[in-house]
């Protein structure tokens, strides 16, 4: 091989993409868009949930009961309704997401040490926020049981009883339950695939269409260095961005970054060339950039999105769906990152999704080599 010639090749493409606008735009604009979306439009969290009360009850016992939801930083009240009728066209209408209703006899029931039924309505189009919604529910009832409970007990005269047991819950890793922290460590795959995949996918069939690949062939550039000087642009570019967002999720999101930044560095070289191999053996095989940009699209990107775990839990897929994740890179790799961000991993806990990734990244270099013709058409 021979550098000058190597470099030569790598050069013309990095002149080519400053000329691009476009390229520009989609190395420097879209990582930092994806961050700022994902970061502060896309949660999963469940906060300030508007409800309306009905009460029918009206005594003081009832209104702390309201209390206990007014005073989470949960739930958030709209307003108090007169009749269900009301209520029903408040959650019709999007304006709340659910209903508290308390029956005439709530606070003679309770003081009486009985069991109070409690109506609560919830808007259940979108299945997994009222399924969050109930469980916060059944919090604020359970305290407030509990208390009533232990409040009775030291009216009659006895201690108050020693439970057991104590749970005290700790949660690890992700202490605030903040889903920017499940997010933004996952979405440093999805902008290396792109870069990786969309952008190299191009590479090749663009020369093609141009008419300026039979200029290379007539050169004495042999075939590897014609690979190794078109993906080394955006290997670097990859860097590029790998660095952007690993900077935005620290000082914008303030994501924690646990482990060593260097193994990320490395590792993430491995991912991408991984994705550069798949970008250059689409863009080999693709006849024009519209099909390299399909195929970049389903098998790259998409994958990436949906079935890397990134998006969705891989243990609640269907089980012929887990299967086909295994052969799928940015699995790995965002295990890898994830590992790293927030539990602080070393390589002794990664080494299994690394070797996997060097294979993957072996393998797809061979194909692209194969793939790409030093030949017309």
């Amino acid at each position: 091989m021979s550098l000058s010639r190597t470099w030569a090749i790598a050069r013309k493409e990095f002149i080519h993409i400053y000329r691009d606008p476009r390229s520009l735009g989609l190395v420097i604009l879209m990582p930092a868009l994806l961050m700022l979306l994902f970061g502060y439009a896309v949660s999963l969290d469940v906060k300030k949930v508007k409800m309306a009360v009905l009460n029918y009850d009206g005594a003081q016992e009832s209104l702390s009961f309201v209390h206990r939801f007014t005073g989470s930083p949960y739930f958030s009240l709209f307003g108090f309704v007169q009749n269900e009728r009301e209520m029903r066209r408040l959650i019709d209408e999007g304006a709340i997401k659910m209903g508290l209703v308390l029956r005439h006899d709530f606070s003679r029931t309770v003081k009486a040490g009985k069991k109070a039924p409690v109506q609560v309505i919830l808007d259940g189009s979108d299945s997994n926020t009222a399924n969050i919604i109930l469980s916060y529910v059944q919090a604020v009832v359970r305290d407030y049981t509990q208390e009533k409970t232990f409040l009775k007990i030291e009216r009659m005269g006895r201690k108050r009883p020693e439970p057991p047991l104590e749970g005290r819950t700790r949660i690890w890793f992700n202490e605030e339950l903040e889903s920017k922290n499940y997010f933004i460590p996952g979405l440093v795959a999805v902008i290396i695939s792109i870069i990786g995949v969309l952008l190299t996918g191009q590479v090749v069939v663009r020369e093609w269409e141009k008419g300026t690949m039979e200029l290379l062939i007539s050169t004495p550039v042999r075939k590897a260095e014609l690979i190794i000087g078109k993906l080394f642009p955006y290997f670097f570019l990859g860097l590029l961005d790998l660095s952007l967002a690993v900077l935005m999720g620290r000082l914008v999101f303030q994501v924690p970054l646990r482990g060593s930044v260097l193994l990320l560095l490395i590792l993430s070289c491995v991912y991408l060339i991984v994705a550069l191999a798949m970008g250059l053996t689409i863009s080999a095989i693709a006849g024009t950039q519209l099909f390299a940009n399909q195929m970049a699209m389903i098998i790259g990107f998409l994958p990436t999105f949906l079935l890397s775990g990134f998006t969705f839990v891989i243990s609640n897929m269907p089980f012929w769906l887990q299967v086909i994740t295994y052969g799928i890179a940015p699995r790995y790799y965002v295990t890898i990152v994830k590992e790293i961000f927030l539990k602080g991993s070393d390589f002794s806990f990664l080494w299994r999704e690394t070797l996997v990734l060097v294979g993957m990244g072996l393998l797809g270099l061979a194909v692209a080599t194969r793939s790409f013709k030093k030949e017309l058409r």
